[in-house]
């Protein structure tokens, strides 16, 4: 493994002021502050009811619905208070202040801003890391997706994790990963400008925002964190044993309904990581491949994986 260079860790603050100043006295705000507004937010977004997949699944269930609506009305039977009902029902969702799934482009808007507003805010600290992209990076990414799509299609978490872990009570960490799956060509059917607009601020966050607090906060961080108590001295790339482990369970952690395709995916990254000693790639590496992602969730309608 070759030795770090100056070129690689992070390099003197050149800017003045108290922002800079207090990024310097608290190195961590760099590195946690994005992070913890994005998932502190996250807590609030809403979730249907009941697991949302696919496009085609909503259509086929409205179109059953439509046809159960005719044979009723066929029979003299009036529809309209129950029609009423189940409208009703497809409000409800699951969040922390019960937030109507309709709201979900909202609060992740909202989201997205506040967590701009603090990455904004810890600048001066990200400058620190020279700007530079390799090849290398973009070909981690490329290569990502078809590990990310290819394990999460194969379901493993649910067909053999969660067995597994229903034995020891943790059967519940699975499904805390169930994403909001909000897709707006259905929700927004009526409002196409709105659909596409809302489309762009997801793909924003998924391919610009949440790589680098993502991998600021992880490689940044969590694994600088536990090889010397002056973490913010230790030069990127430079690891131990136990970072390398961290580098890919804290990951895991956070994406427990992909737990296998975390565990594979971060582990490359944490490769390209020692290979570069460049955190500007691993956040190209991440980014290439949620941007991939977002295609080919857009193109098959699989918006669980979002």
């Amino acid at each position: 493994m070759p030795e770090s260079t100056n070129s690689t860790s992070p390099s003197p603050q050149t800017t003045t002021g108290w922002r800079t100043g207090l990024l310097q006295q608290n190195p961590w705000l760099t590195f946690l502050l994005p992070l913890a507004v994005f998932m502190v937010v996250t807590s609030f977004e809403p979730k249907p009811s009941e697991p949302t997949t696919t496009a085609e699944t909503v259509g086929q269930a409205a179109q059953s619905n439509l046809v159960t609506q005719s044979d009723r009305v066929a029979e003299g039977e009036d529809v309209a208070p129950k029609l009423q009902d189940e409208g009703e029902e497809t409000s409800k969702s699951e969040s922390l202040l019960n937030i109507p799934y309709a709201y979900y482009p909202w609060v992740y808007t909202l989201k997205i801003l506040l967590t701009l507003a603090a990455m904004a805010f810890v600048w001066p600290g990200y400058r620190q890391f020279p700007w530079r992209i390799s090849g290398l990076a973009v070909g981690v990414g490329v290569v990502g997706i078809f590990v990310w799509v290819g394990l999460c299609r194969l379901n493993l978490e649910q067909s053999l994790l969660k067995p597994a872990l229903d034995h020891v009570g943790l059967g519940w960490l699975i499904g805390a990963g169930t994403r909001s799956a909000y897709d707006p060509f259905v929700y927004l059917a009526d409002n196409p400008p709105a659909a596409w607009g809302f489309l762009a601020v997801r793909f924003f966050g998924l391919a610009l925002v949440v790589p680098i607090i993502e991998e600021f906060f992880l490689r940044g961080f969590v694994m600088r964190f536990v090889v010397e108590a002056k973490w913010w001295e230790v030069p990127f790339g430079k690891v131990t044993p136990f970072a390398v482990v961290l580098g890919t369970a804290v990951p895991m952690l956070m994406h427990p309904a992909e737990l296998l395709a975390a565990a594979v995916w971060f582990s490359m990254v944490t490769w390209l990581m020692l290979r570069t000693r460049n955190i500007w790639d691993c956040v190209a590496a991440h980014a290439v491949t949620n941007l991939l992602l977002g295609i080919y969730v857009v193109t098959t309608g699989e918006w669980q994986l979002m």
